[in-house]
């Protein structure tokens, strides 16, 4: 597999304030965990009159935090990323607090597939944000330009926020320099994903700030390397099929056969995301001629 150069150490402290470009700031939420890396990245775009994004989790002593880092300013749009629970809860009431609203994209309310296992945080069911956003928007304040970018991929709903002044991207979810980003189907799926990170290549930001972890600051060269492992495993998963382990169970034996047995359902359902791509593509197909699922087994085409 192509070797990602991850980026795992950065600066920072809980609940601080850190300036990190003349236009952003950041506030890390004291949320880690399997899927948050070392917690929630909040970014506050401009001076006196702001933007936020992904304001987080619901917590008090973040919550504190935030309303010190803004001490004297007034946020006139809350930004959402997608709607999982590290990332939106706290958005009403920042809006609320400021007299603004929210931005972002409606959810599909939909299960993973294949029962109960999920890949990350879990969804925030009250998320509506109060401003549908289309791709191409644009947002603007004193000083600052935000582009809205619907990124679909680990969700239908995922949006990355450009950065104009700095030639910078929020990436949400969408990249992370820590580790790969999470594709579970029904509402991630990985021919959006991959397509979305070759548009974002091409844009040719400068730098990359997810909300988890450090910057991305060669992203092109990081970019590509992201592709080229969704592509390898797609070519791991026809190797597969090619050796006669025909179902998804036998390949994550086979492919993840180094890795803790209990991460084996959540390494399921991101083969089942490249399976379905690979469908989608006509270079596999389902051998009863069914829909791709946990369970079905599955053939090269031609």
């Amino acid at each position: 597999m192509t070797t990602i150069p991850f980026k795992r150490e950065f600066d920072f402290e809980y609940g601080r304030c850190d300036t990190l470009s003349p236009l952003i700031r950041r506030v890390v939420a004291s949320n880690p965990g399997p899927f948050t890396f070392t917690g929630t990245g909040v970014y506050i775009v401009g001076h006196g009159t702001v933007a936020m994004i992904d304001p987080g989790p619901l917590d008090a002593g973040h919550e504190a935090a935030l309303d010190q880092a803004l001490e004297g300013e007034r946020v006139s749009h809350v930004l959402l990323t997608h709607h999982h629970l590290d990332h939106s809860p706290l958005a009403a009431r920042m809006a609320s607090r400021h007299g603004c609203k929210t931005y972002g994209r409606r959810p599909r309310r939909t299960p993973p597939a294949g029962g109960e296992t999920r890949m990350e945080a879990g969804d925030d069911d009250s998320f509506a944000p109060d401003v549908e956003l289309e791709d191409g928007d644009v947002l603007t304040g004193p000083g600052w330009t935000l582009e809205a970018l619907h990124t679909p991929g680990h969700t239908s709903n995922h949006l990355c926020f450009a950065l104009k002044e700095e030639n910078t991207l929020f990436s949400g979810d969408h990249v992370m320099a820590w580790s790969t980003s999470v594709v579970s189907p029904p509402d991630g799926h990985m021919g959006d994903y991959i397509s979305q990170l070759e548009r974002i290549r091409a844009r040719g930001f400068g730098r990359i700030w997810p909300t988890h972890g450090p910057a991305i600051d060669d992203p092109e060269a990081f970019l590509d390397a992201y592709i080229e492992h969704r592509r390898a495993r797609e070519r791991q998963i026809l190797g597969q099929i090619e050796a006669g382990r025909t179902t998804i169970r036998e390949m994550v034996s086979s492919m993840y056969a180094d890795v803790d047995k209990r991460l084996h359902p959540a390494a399921a359902h991101s083969v089942l995301a490249h399976i379905i791509h690979l469908v989608e593509q006509g270079r596999i197909e389902v051998a009863d001629g069914g829909t791709p699922d946990l369970g079905s087994t599955y053939t090269l085409t031609g």
